[in-house]
């Protein structure tokens, strides 16, 4: 939106029947608050933005493929994304490419970018790759690529938002108090942007009134009524009814105004993602995280819808609670078979106490607040990768250390380059750590070597840490033939140079305590997720649902694979574009329709889709190797001799030899 257009809010006459209204729900506090963009304001603006078939469109912009040209992206026999033509002929993620031909003869089917065995660490993209799944591996890069591109076309249009605020307000003689708006980036193909301190200046632009002081408390004093009974909306935007009790001939108050901001912003953001890079997205703007989600996924493709404060109730009860994130598993089963539903809109008529007899405190809270749409997680734009994993199954499986180390060598330079994006070239950031996975039958073997501090990062070095790593394994026997072999670098560091000075390495008060703790969690958090001792791995994700949902139930939930599937990346796909897969486990799954692609599981009798068969298998291994952890944990807490020295030892922890603790004085450092 030009900032010499129009104003958008129309004024007109109250209805005879809706009193004038001299006062707005909302206080000087709350506008503040705003500014801040504090979760706890109601006229907070949260936009979720999602690239519509994302690998799709990837393609069709470098093939230059037409838009109304079906199209789909496929991974040896599966199809990973479909365009939105090809959708129309009722194609699916659940068919096979030559399925999907005999629906539409007409399609493109193009296949992901591959690394090859024995042809360096370059990815390309070959015609009979669907052919060599052996001796190729999926490459993400060109859709990384992209995505920064557009990452950084949706900043750099909020920042043109931001400077012409600013300069007003400088040019009004006034202290510029607007921030810029905070960006997310959830994933791939996705992103959460913080509109409050953009959405806050506008405000104040086009209502100066608003810059007065509030005559007492400002946490009490109400602002007063914006001067329109009137919005005018852009007929492109899907805008969400009001709830029942609402209607639109209410007098709009100062949250419906800093949602048309927000769609404006937002328009724009899309608009130049389109103009420059040729990708469209959709869109959702609501007061937080959670509803922006579920609106950007109501309207596709192409189009932003609007959930106003006033119609977040009317929006839900339309869902089933099971599309709410952490409502899809164990726990929404659960309510389903308390409550008898699986609506939205039913459960809204269950009480808080009613939630409190069946369920437990902290889930009958944390429910009875999310079906009516609240959630204080906040935008956080520090998301930065903690670990890069590059992997390959191997079907049949490999017998020699001469073929691992031809994978090593494409792990490598797939590290390498993903390295050089986040910025270790400019020392940006820095790993500390590289692991090796190696897959023997039912066995992982895991090995762990520090990157020298010292020494400039290159593909060479990462392949010679890797091959020592393999040597080791092999030197332990048993190591061939090898199912599945990966490499993954972590411990990253912010700012880092080649030398240091030696208070760096002088740990006093605090630090010195805390060093020890570092220490040990570094042996686990370079690991993948899924290869963590079971504890660490359910804080981590303990973690992550209280981002999002600030109070998440203390329920003992397992993840559908599903789910667990969707966290990794937006197509199934780990880092390094191959399916992880563990240890298999004793699924002996039965096939029962190679038509439709599915088999039921034989330990959880399950009908999956043939596509994600090792996905699953695997989601079963997991599942019993933390098993397995728990009861090695107990046998070593049983068998620990008790500890004799005087002084307790750190708690977990085998106490030290004397000959090992250090001298008074001295503070124990941690290095590698």
């Amino acid at each position: 939106m030009s900032r010499s257009s129009p104003d958008p809010f129309v004024a007109s006459s109250s209805s005879p029947t809706h009193p004038v209204r001299y006062h707005s729900r909302y206080t000087y506090r709350q506008l503040q608050l705003l500014r801040q963009c504090s979760t706890a304001s109601p006229l907070r603006v949260i936009a979720h933005v999602d690239l519509d078939a994302f690998y799709a469109q990837c393609e069709m912009v470098r093939l230059q493929t037409p838009r109304e040209v079906p199209l789909a992206v496929r991974q040896w026999d599966a199809l990973i994304a479909i365009n939105y033509p090809a959708r129309a002929f009722g194609i699916t993620r659940m068919i096979s490419a030559k399925e999907a031909r005999k629906l539409c003869p007409g399609i493109v089917i193009q296949h992901v970018a591959t690394f090859r065995e024995g042809e360096g660490g370059k990815w390309a993209y070959r015609e009979d790759s669907y052919n060599h799944i052996n001796t190729d591996k999926v490459s993400l890069d060109p859709y990384r690529a992209e995505s920064r591109k557009i990452l950084k076309t949706m900043k750099e249009e909020l920042s043109k938002w931001y400077t012409d605020l600013v300069d007003e307000e400088r040019g009004l003689g006034l202290h510029a108090q607007i921030q810029q708006a905070s960006v997310e980036k959830a994933g791939i193909d996705e992103v959460f942007i913080d509109l409050s301190p953009l959405v806050y200046g506008d405000l104040l632009r086009r209502y100066p009134e608003l810059r007065n002081e509030p005559d007492g408390d400002d946490r009490i004093t109400p602002l007063p009524c914006p001067p329109t009974t009137a919005l005018e909306w852009n007929e492109g935007d899907c805008l969400v009814d009001l709830d029942e009790i609402e209607t639109e001939v209410d007098d709009p108050d100062w949250d419906d105004v800093a949602m048309l901001i927000g769609s404006e912003i937002v328009r724009a953001v899309r608009t130049a993602v389109w103009e420059k890079l040729n990708y469209t997205c959709s869109a959702g703007i609501a007061k937080n995280k959670m509803m922006a989600k579920l609106g950007s996924a109501s309207n596709k493709p192409n189009k932003q819808t609007i959930v106003r404060n006033r119609a977040i109730q009317n929006f839900l009860g339309g869902f089933k609670f099971t599309k709410i994130r952490m409502l899809g598993g164990k726990l929404g089963d659960q309510v389903t078979a308390l409550f008898g539903t699986e609506q939205v809109r039913d459960l809204l008529q269950v009480t808080l106490e009613q939630f409190r007899t069946k369920l437990d405190d902290d889930t009958a809270n944390w429910l009875y607040g999310i079906i009516r749409g609240d959630d204080k997680s906040e935008v956080n734009p520090r998301t930065q990768i903690k670990s890069m994993l590059s992997a390959k199954s191997f079907r049949p499986s490999i017998n020699s250390a001469e073929q691992a180390e031809k994978w090593l060598r494409i792990f490598a330079a797939d590290i390498y380059g993903r390295l050089v994006e986040d910025g270790v070239l400019e020392h940006r950031r820095r790993p500390k750590t590289l692991a090796l996975h190696h897959r023997q039958g039912a066995q992982v073997r895991s090995r762990q070597s520090p990157i020298p501090g010292s020494t400039p990062i290159d593909e060479t070095l990462l392949f010679d840490l890797g091959r020592t790593l393999l040597r080791q394994v092999v030197g332990d026997g048993r190591a061939w033939p090898c199912a599945n072999l990966s490499m993954s670098v972590g411990g990253f560091e912010d700012g880092v140079g080649n030398n240091k000075a030696i208070d760096a390495f002088l740990l006093r008060g605090d630090q010195a305590k805390s060093s020890g703790h570092l220490a040990k969690d570094r042996l686990t958090d370079d690991l993948p997720e899924l290869l963590r001792p079971s504890e660490k791995r359910r804080k981590v994700a303990d973690d992550g649902i209280k981002r999002f949902f600030n109070q998440s139930p203390r329920i003992n939930t397992k993840p559908q694979l599903s789910e667990a599937v969707t966290e990794t990346s937006p197509m199934g796909l780990d880092e390094g574009g191959e399916k992880m897969l563990l240890p298999e486990a004793s699924c002996n799954p039965e096939v029962i329709d190679v038509t439709l692609g599915f088999y039921i599981c034989g330990r959880c009798e399950k009908s999956v889709p043939e596509a994600e068969r090792d996905e699953h298998d695997d989601w079963h291994f997991a599942k019993e190797l933390e098993r397995q952890e728990r009861q090695e944990a107990m046998r070593y807490q049983t068998a620990r001799p008790p500890n004799n020295t005087g002084s307790p030892s750190t708690r977990g922890r085998p106490s030290r030899n004397s000959r090992d603790k250090p001298e008074k004085g001295q503070t124990r450092l941690a290095f590698g």
